[in-house]
């Protein structure tokens, strides 16, 4: 059994047991949070598509780790022009394992 759902933008195939980052939510390490945002559920061939969410589908989800990613470098130049500009972003995120998929 797999779920689609939607969070932070983005939208990730999930079932239980996985662990995936995804934008950073407002959440205590250890605590429950719920991905109610569920756009498609799978389950032995029977596949429930939203129109657009599935009609009280939910997931379940507990947070590992709130943390920071890779540096990504940004550099731009114009060359001959004497403009050269470097900068860095690190992206926050959320570790979640997905406990349980409801609907």
């Amino acid at each position: 059994m797999y779920a689609v759902v939607k969070t932070g933008g983005k939208q990730y195939r999930v079932s239980a047991g996985t662990k995936i980052k995804v934008e950073q939510l407002t959440a205590d390490v250890g605590s429950e949070v719920t991905l109610d945002q569920v756009l498609m559920i799978a389950e032995e061939g029977n596949v429930k598509l939203g129109a657009p969410l599935v009609a009280g589908a939910a997931v379940k989800a507990k947070v590992l780790s709130q943390g920071r990613g890779d540096k990504v470098h940004i550099y731009k130049m114009r060359r001959r022009k004497h403009y050269r500009k470097s900068q860095g972003h690190r992206q926050n995120f959320t570790e979640l394992e997905i406990t349980g998929i409801a609907g």
